[in-house]
């Protein structure tokens, strides 16, 4: 057994190395103990990459930096000074390999996205311009639609190493030209590549001429054909039909299996020194608080507020800029500081636009340019200015909607409710029009239809609020606008990125109901929230005592009422354990309880591809009913922390439904669960802390989002982006396997672009399809990098079921600028002569970008000194100055230039030696300068950390330090 606490480059390391090498072999794959995945790769290089970069900020600003033995997302949060952003961080990295394994699903034939077919110079251009959108989306902070794209060109990227000759040629550094559109790919073999060879380990198949000119091939692959030019390699594999023809035999290094699997260990590091040499060039291009953000490390709470703004909500207002006065002032520099303030207002007919910004100042000038005004026909656009939000919003953000009124736009409901689904946010309506609603019934009378809707809310207006809010989790809080500031109570509670759900439960109807809940030792402020009326309970502690609703101070903590909410913060010292909460109400109710922990899950729905590359991909719609459903989970809280079920539980009930739980990759967990509710539905996952003692490390965690099966389904595929000015047509198809007859389709996208073509209704046969179109056209002047959400709909005759399909697209204008800046160092002055502390250097660079879109910030990679810029017009072209001063101490110096299009270009310059402070001696100076992406030879990026960090040991040792712990704690440790 392994003592913990040991330092990384001791025995830990030795044993994990040798353990994990015997105990799997490698392969480029989605879900094998057999391979080092596309999943590990990405994830290796992303820790990596943000390790440097941390480490790097740290030294700049004179912090100390201390390396974590084992690079996680948790222990790299914690060091880069943003431990609570974890899950953020783990969700961003998620989205990325999601979109990775995605490619192998929808494009597993295609050879450019692969690099078969000798299509190189395309697989290229899908990289380059790729990483074009990366940049300009990031740019735009449209960061999920960036770190789609990002998982696209990864998983091309990667595959260029496994798929062509590279490493047989001898290479063992990146390819560098693959992500710089202006270099040259010149050398492709134009004649035969390879002898026929069967079986494992060819290693003599690839032609001798193709070796000693270092020509580029790759392998043929088609599994429906098996014709190839002739003499050319095949890709190789049961899949690949052109193996079986001459020459036989491939050279995919996919798996250790395939037939060149001898050298897969050498094209995984390669390709996680491409993936970080990538990743390194979007950091440069868009600056590296923006490359935090795009990895969500910097993520933490974000506060989201969609407003009314109509002439009746100036309390509300004024109580909005309050509490946002209160949590920005009360949290200012510290580790709970929400990370990002996000406004949407709204009135009728107008909503937005939304404001989204990192400065809790310009937010609060925002909040106060609010002002009540208009209104009149009281229903204004509030869900059109939720569904913004939902859409400009990160995942899983909590918002509150403020309003006095009813929605006019009520037709969209399902949007938003698909949003919810798909987003997993928490939506919760502070609603202060109850008493003008009861003025109202008795002016006019009550009609029996409202009769029905007065049991749930004051204002049955409200009813389209209280659905949307119990399908997300969150709260329907009617209070008058004299009570709204005892209930913004909960904005405060929930303004924090630990927040994690033990439990929740929605009955309508009502009954009599004793629920449980298990309180593990790592929650902290735990706090459950009721909303009903006039719902009587009683809260049972571990130890058995008890407190009821009537006591407002109890034996177990603080009960606050306002209107339908109650507030219950329990103040006792030990919570963990099993509580029981006793209900006992004659009208509809909910029932959530929230803790704070950095333990917690992650999901999505998949669908399995069991190919030549078995992957998968994140479904954007609702999963299929009456078949079995897949849940992709990974644990938040460490490596130590484990899942050991995954359920199905009904929201409306108690009942679960229960899957089989299986790792399918390191610290990735596929659940299957074979019987699926029929209605509204939260999954549930318990688990174990391998590492915890008190009560027996078990811990248990709810989504908060209710999500529901479906027996429609809508499948559409959005290849391209679109270009402002242009029209971009889209395809879908609507199946059944349930009701038959016309099904209502309603198309909808949260940017107003204007859509044609789009069908109102397809007619549908049981267990047929039908296909319909969707034509989109974003405005001349829409900015680059920009995305829009489209949201597609089917509801089957009668409503009785419905499904979606949410896509994010891209909008990015054509880019002619391909070439990068050059950065040129004009002259060197350097009088280091005795203490480097007294004496100094400075340079002189001159910065072009020729014709191309010019330059956009010359900034500082490397040195620790001074650097001031100015532009001037040389002989009709822009010529920016750039001088830079550092202390002799500092002897090297590397300039970044970033172009207006994302070209990057440097120019290094370093004095030969440090001279030490004992000597006289003059320094020489060495004449270096460098410009990016302007030769054939290949740059490099190591896959040992270049900052000489102490976490990166030589690749493998790191690889398995990264993503072995966890099997490696589980069968060493326990």
């Amino acid at each position: 057994m392994v003592t913990m606490g040991l330092p990384v480059r001791t025995s830990i390391s030795f044993l994990l190395m040798v353990f994990l090498i015997q105990s799997w072999t490698l392969a480029f794959k989605f879900f094998s103990f057999r391979s080092v995945t596309h999943e590990a790769i990405t994830r290796v290089a992303i820790l990596e990459t943000t390790f440097d970069l941390c480490k790097s900020q740290a030294l700049r600003k004179g912090r100390n930096f201390e390396t974590p033995n084992i690079l996680t997302e948790e222990s790299l949060a914690a060091v880069c000074s943003s431990a609570a952003s974890a899950k953020a961080f783990k969700r961003s990295i998620e989205k990325i390999n999601g979109r990775n394994a995605w490619v192998d699903v929808h494009h597993v034939s295609n050879p450019k996205y692969h690099f078969d077919d000798e299509s190189f110079l395309r697989g290229r251009d899908l990289i380059t311009s790729g990483v074009r959108i990366v940049k300009a989306s990031v740019k735009q902070q449209s960061y999920e639609a960036a770190r789609a794209k990002l998982g696209e060109v990864l998983h091309t990227l990667q595959d260029f190493y496994s798929h062509s000759n590279w490493i047989e040629l001898g290479n063992r550094r990146p390819f560098s030209n693959l992500i710089n559109p202006s270099s040259p790919i010149d050398n492709i073999a134009d004649s035969a590549t390879c002898r026929s060879c069967t079986g494992k380990n060819c290693t003599g198949n690839i032609l001798d001429e193709i070796l000693k000119k270092q020509k580029l091939t790759s392998g043929y692959f088609d599994m429906f054909n098996s014709s190839k030019p002739a003499g050319k390699c095949s890709h190789g594999g049961s899949f690949d039909l052109t193996s079986l023809r001459e020459p036989k035999g491939g050279i995919s290094k996919d798996t250790v299996d395939s037939e060149h699997g001898f050298l897969h260990t050498k094209a995984v590091e390669v390709a996680i020194a491409a993936t970080r040499e990538l990743l390194e060039d979007i950091s440069t291009a868009v600056g590296e608080s923006e490359f935090l953000r795009l990895m969500g490390l910097t993520q933490t709470s974000v506060l989201c507020f969609v407003i009314d703004t109509t002439g009746s909500m100036s309390d509300d207002i004024a109580e909005v800029r309050r509490v946002t006065s209160s949590i920005i002032d009360s949290k200012a520099g510290k580790a709970n500081q929400p990370s990002e303030y996000i406004l949407v207002p709204f009135n009728d007919p107008d909503f937005g636009p939304l404001t989204r910004t990192t400065d809790p100042d310009v937010f609060k000038s925002k909040i106060n340019a609010l002002t009540a005004e208009g209104g009149g026909d009281r229903p204004e656009m509030c869900l059109s200015g939720l569904q913004l939000a939902l859409t400009g919003s990160p995942p899983q953000t909590e918002i509150f909607v403020f309003t006095d009124a009813d929605a006019k736009d009520t037709w969209l409901k399902s949007t938003v409710l698909a949003l919810i689904e798909r987003t997993k946010s928490v939506v919760t309506f502070m609603l202060t029009n109850a008493l003008s609603a009861r003025r109202r019934r008795s002016n006019d009378g009550q009609r029996d239809g409202q009769q029905q809707f007065a049991s749930r809310l004051s204002n049955p207006l409200n009813e389209v609020y209280q659905d949307l809010a119990q399908a997300s989790g969150g709260q329907a809080i009617e209070v008058t606008k004299a009570t709204l500031p005892q209930a913004t109570s909960i904005i405060v509670d929930t303004s924090s990125s630990s927040l994690v759900t033990v439990f929740q439960a929605v009955r309508n109807p009502a009954k009599a109901e004793t629920f449980s809940f298990f309180v593990d030792s790592t929650l902290q402020n735990l706090t459950i929230y009721i909303t009903g009326n006039s719902p009587y309970y009683t809260i049972t502690s571990p130890s058995g005592v008890s407190q009821t609703s009537d006591k407002s101070s109890g034996a177990l903590g603080l009960i606050e009422m306002v209107g339908n909410f109650y507030t219950v913060r329990l103040t006792i010292s030990d919570q963990a354990g099993l509580w029981l909460i006793s209900i006992n109400s004659t009208q509809p109710y909910t029932v959530k309880v929230l803790g704070q922990s950095a333990v917690d899950f992650l999901f999505d729905f998949v669908e399995l591809s069991d190919g030549p590359h078995p992957s998968y991909a994140v479904l954007n719609s609702r999963p299929a009913a009456n078949s079995n459903i897949t849940l992709l989970v990974s644990m938040v809280g460490g490596d130590s922390v484990r899942p050991t079920e995954v359920a199905l539980v009904e929201a409306s009930s108690s009942n679960s439904y229960n899957g089989t739980l299986k790792e399918v990759a390191l610290g990735l967990f596929m659940a299957t669960i074979n019987s699926i509710p029929a209605g509204e539905f939260v999954v549930r996952v318990a688990g174990k802390s391998i590492f915890s003692k008190a009560s027996n490390g078990l811990f248990y965690r709810q989504s908060s989002t209710q999500l529901q099966a479906s027996n429609v389904t809508i499948t559409t595929q959005a290849d391209g982006t679109l270009v402002p000015g242009k029209n971009f047509t889209l395809t879908f198809t609507v199946a059944t396997n349930g009701s038959e007859g016309v099904f209502n389709i309603r198309v909808s996208n949260d940017r107003s672009f204007v859509m044609t073509n789009v069908p109102s209704s397809l007619t549908l046969a049981r267990g047929g399809s039908a296909n319909g179109t969707v034509t989109l056209a974003a405005p001349r002047n829409t900015p680059s990098g920009s995305d829009v959400t489209l949201t597609i709909e089917a509801e089957a005759p009668g409503g009785a079921d419905s499904n979606y399909a949410v896509l994010r697209l891209s909008v990015v204008a054509p880019v002619t600028d391909i070439t990068p800046p050059v950065c040129k160092v004009v002259s060197v002055n350097a009088n280091c002569l005795g203490n480097c502390m007294l004496s100094s250097w400075d340079l002189s660079a001159n910065v072009t970008d020729g014709n191309g879109s010019g330059i956009h910030s010359v900034t500082i990679r490397q040195g620790n000194g001074t650097l001031s810029t100015s532009t001037v017009l040389d002989k009709g072209v822009n010529v920016t100055w750039a001088f830079y001063s550092a202390s002799c101490c500092f002897p090297q110096v590397e300039l970044v230039v970033v172009d207006a299009a994302g070209n990057v270009g440097t120019c290094f310059r370093s004095l030969n030696a440090t001279v030490p402070q004992s000597t006289n001696a003059t320094s020489t100076i060495t004449t270096t300068t460098t410009t990016i992406a302007t030769t054939n030879t290949t740059t490099t990026i190591a896959t040992t950390n270049t900052n000489g960090a102490e976490c990166c040991l030589f690749l493998p040792v790191f690889f398995w330090l990264t993503v072995g712990t966890t099997l490696f704690y589980q069968y060493m440790l326990l």
